[in-house]
């Protein structure tokens, strides 16, 4: 539709116009099919309009057996890279086990790996924050309480959390902590609009072109194992919208580590207990 003056005006859709709307509409994009009565005279409108519907249901019928073995083409390899991801967490667990065993016999301590990622959750409102830390908080992207980020463990946003412990509690999530985060409360942003991961075209839509993550599988293991990729997974993520822990915080004024016992600061993996009562 143009503007034309104080109404509207109805331009005219040319054919390759209307070829391209039904190849991305696809299915939802109905043809009518007009009959014309035998030995009728036909108009010649009415013939261009029968030849026109014959052509866009032909270029319909390819866009949707097109989509519909792409569609195939796209599940089945995810379900292959789904079972060689189930096969690297099993291997990579087992390996560990191995290690600490070997340790144990040689009468040898097992120094367990550093972790690679951290969870992070804002646990104080904006009440009486200084400029400082209400920065930093921005800059992490946790700007609500009891919102929740991925980070990648570095020098700088361990320096950028110093600056707000007292503020946020973080750790090292474990898989099943991710993955229950992201089938339950993941939100991708599309077109700077916060969207439900209802579907694995959301996050090839987001993800698909630049990263080659195709699923919500994809998206887990670049996020877990800190791939190559991780920063626009991340990015791609919303922060994610916790409720309050069931039973609550036990003092949000003293540190984790204190002696008296608190909320703030590194829990490393007690973490998952906290996120599976937000979640």
């Amino acid at each position: 539709f143009g503007s034309s003056g104080s109404g509207f005006c109805v331009l005219p859709l040319s054919l390759q116009t209307l070829a391209s709307f039904v190849l991305a509409m696809a299915a939802r994009y109905m043809i009518l099919k007009d009959t014309v009565a035998e030995g009728a005279a036909v108009p010649e409108k009415v013939k261009l309009k029968i030849t026109r519907d014959a052509t866009l249901a032909k270029e319909k019928e390819t866009a949707v057996a097109a989509a519909k073995k792409d569609h195939e083409e796209q599940r089945a390899a995810l379900k292959n890279r789904t079972q060689q991801y189930e096969k690297e967490y099993s291997d990579y667990q087992k390996k560990l086990i191995d290690l600490r065993r070997e340790a144990k016999l040689g009468g040898n301590f097992f120094v367990e790996p550093e972790a690679k990622l951290l969870f992070v959750v804002r646990i104080v409102g904006i009440i009486k924050l200084s400029p400082k830390p209400r920065k930093v908080l921005q800059l992490l992207r946790l700007k609500q309480l009891h919102n929740g980020v991925f980070l990648k463990v570095n020098k700088p946003i361990l320096q950028m959390l110093k600056l707000v412990q007292p503020y946020v509690t973080y750790g090292y999530p474990s898989l099943k902590t991710v993955r229950e985060l992201v089938y339950k409360r993941g939100h991708g942003k599309v077109t700077k609009q916060r969207i439900p991961i209802s579907d694995n075209a959301v996050i090839t839509k987001g993800l698909g072109e630049k990263t080659g993550i195709q699923g919500t599988e994809d998206l887990i293991h670049e996020i877990y194992t800190v791939g190559p990729h991780f920063k626009q997974a991340a990015n791609f993520l919303w922060p994610f919208k916790l409720s309050a822990p069931r039973g609550g915080f036990k003092c949000k004024r003293h540190g984790y580590c204190e002696m008296k016992g608190g909320d703030w600061g590194n829990r490393e993996e007690e973490i998952n207990e906290l996120i599976a009562r937000m979640n």
